[in-house]
């Protein structure tokens, strides 16, 4: 049976059972402040197990597309290392909100399972949560003898809180679990240990493929349970592993879902899977690593330096890595692999077949990136162990190697055993250990129960019509952090836009009935709540107050969201249609765009672009707003969706004039009220991705302001000539005729130095030796050391210099000479660098050191003849 067909009877069985099915919510997660990735089926569902909103259905089912790359069996360095855990996977599940419970759900999964897939029976075990003492929980009894109806007594396992009690987090809804659990052994090995001895033992072949989740507590901030109002389901089971079950298979490698991946990566590296251990954990990490970044890309996040863009790029450099080190791949090739993921599983994640270029330019750029990171790192390593004394290299100076410039500790320690050192791992370690207890400390939040005084109303974000209300506190709690104490403040109805959709947060103010202010300095979305942020509480959290937005700041936000619209449209005229938004930031002060394009657009595109935006801006284009139209409907009508954002089945359409996108964001009531629009930069971020930025309204009128000024002062400089550019012109053409004079000049005093010096060489034990204070920049003392060199054989050189208060040091070391001799121009400037109070280094045939004490020049010309006797 192929994974696809797989995947498909799934969702038709419990479409069978009334269940709605719904796609897969992006990976890649860009308004939930508590998660950067989906990491579980029930992600997309969270705040409808926390009774913040209510799903279009009780009964829902799906495939998610899910990323894990930290806790139980999921750390990343683990990946590959056996066949069974993966970084990227999909989770297949079923569930109900308030509707069936227990029996229904261990009914159906046997039911699908055994009838269904035809999955021997005995080859099943199941688990049940035994109880917990700490929580004060027995044995679930329900779902046990729920089982035993289905299977014999010693096919149940009884699980402890670690294996069988399932949580969303610190606090949340949270209850027991059952796990369904295949043994795929040869007979053999099935005779001698029995399967319910390797359950939960991370046996290869013994494995968990389904966990029917039954939430029935909420675990509250001081770790106490309560019962939930509402009982629901919340089951997932593994794709790639039920895959290895039905088709037969000892490895999840070995279907149909990698399988392809696995023949093309042997062609690309002329490797072969299945003869070498080595060979075969990186051919796993590349086939899994490629599909998590993809998958991301295809969602919208690109690699990066900080957050989920970190992780990503994290993940990608250790499949460049197992190449570079165990497949001897010297070249990007990663990014061939996306045609045949795309072609793989594009039917049902039809987001990889449209982003497809996208993404093989994305993967492309950052292996080459990674790849000259990675000779560079060879290169200081080098350093590293040539300045140890002893076989052992200092772990701090790996770490900084890991940590500066991205190099891999594996890696690092691969090349010292290769040559006879030894790492000290321990000291790497508490290097490392400190670097995560700073990041942890940093990030750390404790955050209290809720406190609930008033229901949320259905209808309470006003902020599009309102930028007032009248309100009250639905809920608080307090959250502590190294930055302090904050509260987070829930209102029955507010006007306050949440940050979200590239937009940041409205701030403002709550005021109770005497005048007390409480300021908000923030607003996010957490759960399908709009959570404010506050230093404090009114006097009384019971009292009606009213909620004030920043006008000022709201008006400012407006215009550059707006302006973004048009941007996009103004883009797509003049670039082409293939332009697509890939991430925004709309704030007050300015905004940004980012977008696919294939090259750096010119001077005169941008300046069409912004043609286009102002002459609508002039046009005084109305907001024509929907603000609950069905998904379907809105993109017939034209309105621009963006991938990797999740929709409803009723969105909001924002038109202005040809403009129309699906957008929850502030908007002005029409496009005069931005004023005028100015692109300020234009750059790349990735491979085909570009970034503007841009002002309107108050911004570009200071804007317009501080070029005017600039521009006086630079008439005020020409002595207020009448063409100023005609007079700049003139200027540059006579820097260039003195630069040309000034050139030649050095050039002949470099001539004649060179004649002078040539009588001042010396010999020094069989060496042409010279140390001399010279008089010329840096390129002339390279150009003549090399002049010299290509003269005399054998040859030693120093020279020193000073140029604006700063000292140069210079050595140039004939190539036999510093093989024959094991002597090293970097290693000895390194070493004289500390009479000018510098440093440097470079290649052993030619370095230089920057100081700024002159007057020590002299010495360490002094110095140098000592590198001969």
């Amino acid at each position: 049976m192929k994974s696809q067909e797989i995947r498909s009877q799934f969702l038709e069985f419990f479409k069978s059972k009334s269940h709605k099915i719904v796609p897969s919510a992006p990976m890649v997660l860009k308004d939930d402040p508590t998660l950067m990735f989906t990491n579980a089926g029930m992600v997309q569902f969270k705040e409808y197990f926390l009774g913040n909103s209510e799903p279009s259905s009780s009964r829902i089912t799906d495939s998610q597309k899910c990323l894990r790359v930290s806790g139980k069996h999921n750390d990343l360095e683990e990946v590959g290392m056996d066949t069974y855990h993966h970084t990227m996977f999909e989770m297949l599940g079923n569930w109900s909100f308030g509707d069936y419970f227990k029996e229904e759900a261990i009914s159906w999964a046997w039911e699908l399972l055994t009838e269904v897939y035809k999955i021997t029976p005995e080859n099943l075990y199941v688990s049940v949560f035994e109880g917990s003492k700490e929580d004060k929980l027995g044995l679930d009894t329900e779902a046990l003898e729920l089982w035993k109806k289905i299977v014999p007594e010693e096919r149940i396992v009884y699980g402890d809180k670690k294996d069988n009690f399932w949580e969303m987090g610190d606090q949340g809804p949270c209850g027991p679990c059952s796990e369904i659990h295949i043994d795929i052994r040869s007979e053999a090995e099935k005779a001698k240990i029995p399967g319910r001895e390797l359950v939960n033992a991370d046996h290869p072949q013994v494995v968990e493929i389904w966990n029917l989740v039954f939430m029935q507590y909420n675990r509250k901030a001081d770790g106490s349970l309560v019962e939930l109002p509402a009982k629901h389901i919340d089951t997932g089971m593994g794709f790639e592993r039920l895959c290895m079950a039905l088709q037969g298979r000892d490895s999840n490698y070995d279907t149909d879902v990698f399988r392809p991946l696995i023949s093309e990566l042997e062609k690309i590296t002329n490797s072969t899977y299945g003869k070498s251990e080595k060979i075969d954990i990186a051919i796993r990490v590349i086939a899994d690593h490629v599909r998590a970044v993809a998958f991301s890309i295809a969602d919208g996040q690109l690699p990066s330096n900080t957050g989920a863009g970190y992780v990503i790029r994290r993940i990608l450099r250790r499949a460049i890595r197992y190449g570079f080190t165990f497949l001897d791949t010297k070249e990007p090739f990663i990014y061939k692999l996306v045609d045949v993921l795309s072609n793989q599983m594009g039917e049902a994640f039809p987001e990889l077949k449209l982003q497809k270029t996208l993404c093989e330019n994305v993967i492309r750029e950052e292996e080459q990136s990674f790849l000259r990171t990675l000779d560079q790192g060879l290169i200081l390593l080098e350093n590293i162990i040539s300045e140890t004394k002893g076989k052992t290299v200092s772990g701090k100076k790996a770490f900084e190697l890991y940590d500066t410039f991205g190099f891999p500790i594996d890696l690092t320690a691969l090349i010292l055993r290769e040559r006879g050192f030894d790492l000290d791992q321990k000291e790497f370690e508490v290097q490392l250990k400190e670097q995560k207890d700073r990041s942890r400390a940093a990030t750390q939040v404790t955050a209290g129960d809720w406190e609930e005084i008033n229901p949320v109303n259905a209808e309470a974000f006003v902020g599009y019509d309102h930028l007032e209300t009248a309100t009250r506190i639905a809920r608080y709690r307090k959250v502590e952090s190294k930055k302090g104490a904050l509260y987070q403040i829930v209102l029955t109805q507010t006007p306050f836009y949440p940050e979200g959709g590239g937009q940041v947060g409205d701030k403002g103010f709550l005021k109770d009935a005497d005048g007390n202010k409480v300021e908000i300095t923030d607003t996010k979305k957490e759960n399908n709540l709009i959570v404010h942020f506050a230093k404090s509480l009114p006097k009384d959290p019971t009292a009606e107050v009213k909620a004030v937005v920043n006008p000022k700041t709201r008006a400012a936000t407006a215009a550059n969201h707006t302006a973004t619209h048009l941007l996009h449209q103004a883009l797509r005229e003049v670039l082409g249609t293939h332009v697509e938004q890939k991430g925004s930031l709309v704030k007050g002060d300015y905004l940004r765009f980012d977008f696919s394009h294939f090259s750096k657009v010119t001077k005169e595109e941008l300046e069409q672009i912004e043609k286009l935006i102002n002459q609508r801006i002039n046009k005084r284009l109305p907001l024509e707003e929907q603000r609950s139209i069905s998904y379907k409907e809105a993109v017939n009508q034209g309105a621009l969706a963006l991938f990797g954002e999740k929709y409803g089945d009723s969105v909001r359409a924002i038109r202005f004039g040809k403009s129309m996108e699906l957008c929850g964001g502030i908007h002005v009531q029409n496009t005069s009220e931005i004023w005028h629009f100015k692109i300020t930069a234009e750059a790349a971020v990735a491979s085909g991705i570009r970034r503007i930025e841009a002002i309107t309204g108050e911004a570009v009128k200071e804007y317009f302001a501080n070029q005017d000024e600039v521009l006086q002062q630079i008439k005020a400089e020409l002595k207020n000539a009448k063409d100023p550019v005609k007079a700049v012109n003139t200027l540059q053409e006579e820097n260039a005729i003195l630069k040309k004079k000034v050139e030649a000049l050095l050039r002949d005093k470099a001539k004649n130095l060179k004649s002078e010096l040539k009588s001042e060489i010396s010999e020094i034990n069989g060496v042409n030796f010279l140390a001399k204070r010279v008089d010329l920049d840096a390129g002339g003392i390279k150009d003549l050391a090399f002049q010299l060199g290509d003269e005399f054989e054998n040859l030693f050189l120093l020279f020193g210099t000073e140029h604006n208060g700063k000292a140069l040091l210079s050595c140039y070391i004939s190539k036999n000479l510093a093989r024959e001799k094991d002597l090293h121009a970097g290693k000895i400037v390194k070493e004289l660098g500390k009479f000018i109070q510098g440093g440097g280094g470079g290649q052993p045939f030619f370095a230089t050191a920057g100081g700024k004490k002159p007057e020590g020049i002299n010495e360490a010309l002094q110095e140098a003849a000592s590198y001969l006797s």
